[in-house]
């Protein structure tokens, strides 16, 4: 429910610059590390989970954890809409100052536009399939977990695979890109999309690294396929 309070709390974590900092590098919909928008914001990493806590608090953030790693991403589209319009506000009539960049992952360019992370795709090929795929209604993919479809399951056997699950591992699930900062689809799913893949010569992978490459079968057949 809605209280002059919680609009007055609101307004005022955001309205602190290093907490307005951190949130800014959050909305290209990434997730960031506590050091990572640390360097954004220009505080120190202790200053930064002080603010972190408040904003997760406050419901402007959420955290998710992979391993021992913790990132931080806004909580809803509401709350970047919220930002948006602060923002447009803040600059009529103003010059808008650059943000500083956060660049996040290898930096080889091969690593990021492709490459297996374990058995599955990832870098921008694999979150751009994990996005056609959600966008076509194939699967269900969130923070919470991943799920196929009815009309999903019928996609996916027509392209090949096998839906049989694997004995101790979750058939659909998401994992968080290293690079992109974005989902892509792990589990069985994932390991048998990019078998397929390199079954169709679509994809082949470099010898000295986890880069893969795309062929030109790959192009026309994750076009004609996957409308990338």
């Amino acid at each position: 429910m809605f209280t002059t309070a919680a609009l007055a709390e609101t307004a005022a974590l955001v309205g602190d610059p290093g907490r307005a900092a951190m949130l800014m590098a959050l909305m290209d919909g990434r997730a960031l590390t506590a050091s990572e928008l640390a360097r954004a914001a220009g505080i120190t990493p202790q200053t930064a989970s002080g603010h972190l806590a408040r904003l997760t608090a406050a419901g402007l953030l959420a955290r998710h954890c992979q391993g021992r790693h913790h990132y931080h991403r806004l909580s809803s589209p509401v709350v970047a809409h919220m930002l948006e319009t602060i923002m447009e506000a803040s600059l009529t009539g103003q010059e808008q100052r650059p943000r500083r960049a956060v660049v996040t992952g290898p930096r080889d360019k091969a690593m990021r536009a492709a490459r297996t992370c374990y058995d599955h795709l990832a870098g921008q090929l694999g979150v751009r399939l994990a996005d056609a795929l959600c966008e076509r209604g194939y699967v269900e993919l969130s923070d919470e977990g991943g799920a196929v479809t009815e009309p999903g399951m019928e996609f996916f056997r027509s392209f090949g695979l096998d839906l049989v699950p694997a004995p101790a591992r979750l058939y659909c699930r998401p994992c968080l890109d290293w690079s992109e900062r974005r989902l892509h689809i792990g589990g069985t799913l994932g390991a048998r999309l990019a078998a397929r893949c390199f079954a169709l010569n679509w994809i082949r992978r470099d010898r000295e690294s986890r880069a893969v490459a795309v062929t030109p079968a790959g192009e026309r057949g994750f076009r004609e396929t996957f409308g990338m």
